[in-house]
């Protein structure tokens, strides 16, 4: 059975390639449930998919210096912005897929953590629109 590490993890945001702050990165799709019993459903639940939602969870260690992560995020805040994430930063392929799209940046945590802790920025950002996975 095949296993994998993730220790070259590839994220994207705007265009700009965030690997080298990027601690985690987490892409969830989900698609609501609707319930569509009815009384000739024999009295067992029946549901279909409506909307799809995705949301993109990620965690960087921060840097207030002048082009760094902090003046790279703090002027996106509202804006809706292209995403990219694959498993590794190789070649995309039938075994480095990757899934774009669309993210609101609706918060940034420019300071976060406690005393003697890493200074990291956690944030999750949901998708705006289709999220697409591609091998080629």
């Amino acid at each position: 059975m095949p296993k994998m590490v993730l220790t070259a993890e590839y994220i994207s945001l705007n265009g700009v390639d965030l690997s080298e702050y990027t601690r985690k990165a987490e892409l969830a799709v989900e698609v609501e449930e609707k319930d569509v019993t009815t009384y000739a459903s024999a009295g067992w639940k029946e549901v279909i998919g409506g909307l799809k939602s995705g949301e993109l969870g990620t965690e960087f260690l921060q840097d207030f210096a002048a082009t760094r992560i902090d003046s790279i995020m703090w002027p996106l805040l509202g804006a809706v912005v292209p995403f990219e994430v694959r498993p590794t930063n190789a070649v995309v392929g039938v075994s480095n897929p990757k899934y774009t799209g669309s993210v609101l940046i609706k918060e940034w945590k420019p300071i976060e953590g406690g005393v003697g802790d890493e200074a990291t920025s956690s944030a999750s950002f949901p998708t705006s629109g289709p999220v697409l996975r591609a091998t080629a």
